[in-house]
């Protein structure tokens, strides 16, 4: 799996693309601390499960609008893919965003491995639902000819400058909140060492059309949305790696989803937690987010059985 048909691969950076680093992250991948961040995991195209965790969260009622107020959610990516309801999640992602802002609140989804890969027409993992919800989306005279007919609509919409990747540049790979760092596999000190604002904007420059391809740091078996270094099931997590790159990005925690758990769990002393728990139908797991306040971290569980 990966932003390409090919299997990810082993990527590391050439001495002289490795930046310092950072003494901290540039306002596009920071927020300020807040006094209730709420964190979901992987959704794949489970439209019901979106709107239920959502709710668990406290960000919205009954009718899918934003109650949450100053509440910050951080929705760690793979929104898309295994689900017929990725266009409808991505949606209601946009509009809520916006009224969490006014709201004084925040809503960030950020990009996943999924996301990337539909962005290089990897489509492997999209269901029938998924390709027919673009097939509004006129197709592009500059390229997938060679893809079939109901495929052509989803590729228009998130080939880089398509309207899907455009609203994908503006979703980060990683964000800071106070003093939790959020991202979809991991974050890794090769990856501090490139320079996470840096991978961010090659990432954003390569879905506006501006660039032929992503980072090579990013597309590889260790990149930031692929690796599972810290929450690969039956392996012990890399704590020695976590704690270098928390102690370079000053902060005292990250979370995590990409790789799926029975449920919401921490590892490396709680420095590191690990929230997909494979909500959507395509797994089958329990409705589950993740209550950052202050010192205080709980997992919140829905209690109601799923249909």
């Amino acid at each position: 799996m990966a932003c390409s048909k090919s299997t990810p691969r082993e990527v590391s950076p050439p001495p002289s693309a490795v930046a310092a680093a950072p003494a901290h992250l540039s306002t596009k991948l920071a927020l300020p601390a807040a006094a209730r961040v709420v964190a979901i995991g992987d959704l794949h195209g489970d439209l019901d499960a979106a709107r239920r965790v959502l709710r668990l969260a406290g960000a919205i009622d009954a009718s899918d609008e934003w109650i949450g107020g100053t509440l910050v959610v951080v929705q760690t990516g793979d929104e898309i893919d295994r689900g017929d309801g990725d266009r409808a999640i991505l949606d209601l992602f946009d509009r809520l965003a916006a009224k969490a802002k006014a709201a004084g609140g925040a809503l960030v989804a950020l990009v996943g491995n999924h996301e990337l890969m539909n962005a290089a027409l990897d489509f492997r993992y999209v269901t029938p639902g998924g390709f027919a919800a673009f097939a509004d989306v006129p197709p592009r005279s500059d390229s997938h000819g060679d893809l079939p007919q109901g495929e052509l609509g989803r590729a228009a919409a998130f080939a880089p400058r398509g309207p899907y990747a455009i609203d994908l540049a503006a979703r980060p790979l990683f964000v800071e909140v106070g003093e939790t760092i959020f991202v979809h596999g991991g974050v890794l000190p090769s990856h501090v060492r490139y320079g996470l604002d840096r991978m961010n904007d090659e990432v954003d420059d390569w879905l506006r059309g501006n660039r032929a391809s992503p980072p090579a740091i990013v597309d590889s078996q260790d990149g930031p949305l692929w690796t599972r270094r810290y929450s690969m099931t039956g392996a012990a997590p890399d704590c020695a790696a976590l704690d270098e790159t928390l102690a370079a990005l000053g902060e005292r925690r990250m979370v995590v989803g990409h790789t799926v758990q029975p449920d919401i769990n921490s590892a490396c002393d709680a420095r590191v937690w690990r929230i997909d728990t494979g909500m959507s139908r395509a797994y089958g797991g329990p409705i589950e987010a993740l209550e950052i306040r202050g010192d205080q971290v709980t997992v919140l569980r829905e209690n109601a059985p799923r249909p």
